[in-house]
């Protein structure tokens, strides 16, 4: 069933990440179950859920339970958004529905979790890992940051510049620890290093630095738990 579970990980990551858009975050928000995207939102969950698993009869109840606990957790982030962060409501919510998503399966299923994994199951891995790298890492990153205001710093960037220079950086990592070539880590820190220096030496804000340092490491970080994962996955 490793199989099944690689399958709603990978709708569940799509969906939530990369089929979702900001609008459609604000508009839940803002009118709840009156929202015409929440109820869209769910829809396309349900349907990625059905599609990667080839429609399969017997997963109904269990893809039923997982898209009707995904809107309930919406809902209630919602109803929570003026009590709680941001950064909680967002982890926790991650978190609920990765164990709805796992519980689902192992209590319908008499599942084996340390089952080898097939060659056949191995694309799902890397179809995984890059939406993690990309999609996934910037929300986190956006979420983790969002307590410290970057409109406050002076100066000009490209429009969503630092969200590809991250994106890069990560599938860079990820490389560097597949190919178990750890040292190209410390050049890409090198080579930004010294990019970035004069934008740090000519701001007079000693809060820049700290964010630039902040996103960069927590970027990295996740780059390679991620490339990590994916490699235990593979060796499973």
């Amino acid at each position: 069933m490793t199989t099944i579970l690689l399958q709603l990980l990978l709708a569940h990551f799509l969906g939530d990440f990369v089929l979702q858009t900001t609008k459609w975050v604000k508009d839940k928000e803002e009118k709840g179950l009156k929202s015409i995207y929440l109820w869209l939102h769910i829809g396309i969950h349900f349907l990625l859920m059905f599609v990667f698993t080839a429609f399969k009869i017997k997963l109904i109840p269990v893809l039923v339970v997982i898209g009707l606990s995904h809107l309930i957790i919406d809902v209630i982030k919602i109803k929570l958004k003026h009590r709680l962060p941001a950064s909680s409501l967002f982890f926790g919510d991650q978190l609920l529905h990765l164990l709805i998503l796992v519980g689902a399966l192992g209590i319908y299923f008499d599942i084996n979790w340390i089952c080898f994994l097939n060659p056949s199951e191995q694309w799902m891995i890397w179809i995984l890992a890059f939406i993690m790298l990309t999609s996934v890492s910037a929300v986190i990153l956006k979420v983790a940051l969002s307590k410290w205001d970057l409109k406050t710093f002076d100066g000009e960037a490209l429009e969503k510049a630092g969200l590809y220079i991250g994106i890069l950086e990560r599938l860079f990592i990820f490389g560097f620890v597949v190919m178990e070539y750890w040292a190209g880590i410390g050049f890409l820190i090198a080579a930004k290093s010294i990019f970035r220096f004069s934008d740090l030496s000519r701001s007079k804000d000693r809060k820049l630095t700290e964010y630039v340092l902040i996103g960069t490491l927590l970027s990295y970080g996740l780059a390679i738990i991620i490339a990590l994962g994916a490699l235990w996955a593979l060796r499973l």
